[in-house]
C-alpha cells in the first residue's frame, strides 16, 4: 500500500474586498492571480508566487466587527534579503520592518497585508 504524502497547503485569508486583496498581493508582493470566482466581483480568489498558492475568501462586514482573529503565515523562502529589499522598495511595509536574525536560527521579516493577516517570510540559517 503506498504512503499517502501530504504536497502542499493552500491556506484561505478573509478579506474584505477580493479585488483590493488580489491588486495588494499581485502589485505589491509579486503574486499572478490563479484564479477568481467571478472576473468581475469576486468572492474567491487564489494567488499564486513560485510554489506557494494563497486563497482569499470576502468575509462580510459584521463579521469583522465581531473581531475575529486573522491569521498569520509562516512563509519558507530562498534569498531573503533580496526579497526584503523588493518589497521595501515596494513600499509593503513601514520603516520598522526589519529583517531580523532570530533565536530560533531563522532570518525574517513580517507585516500584515490589508485586512490585518500577519505574513512572515523567513529563512533558516
Amino acid at each position: 500500500m503506498p504512503k499517502p504524502i501530504l504536497h502542499q497547503i493552500h491556506p484561505i485569508l478573509p478579506v474584505k474586498n477580493v479585488v483590493e486583496a488580489l491588486t495588494f498581493y499581485v502589485k505589491k508582493l509579486g503574486f499572478k492571480i490563479a484564479f477568481a470566482d467571478d472576473s468581475k466581483n469576486p468572492t474567491y480568489a487564489g494567488v499564486i508566487r513560485d510554489n506557494i498558492e494563497i486563497h482569499l475568501q470576502w468575509h462580510d462586514e459584521k463579521e469583522w466587527e465581531s473581531g475575529f482573529n486573522t491569521p498569520m503565515l509562516r512563509i519558507v523562502t530562498e534569498h531573503i534579503e533580496n526579497l526584503y529589499e523588493e518589497y521595501k522598495f515596494r513600499g509593503v511595509f513601514n520603516n520598522k520592518t526589519a529583517l531580523k536574525k532570530t533565536d530560533w536560527q531563522t532570518r525574517e521579516f513580517a507585516f500584515y497585508d490589508l485586512d490585518n493577516n500577519g505574513l512572515t517570510f523567513y529563512q533558516n540559517l
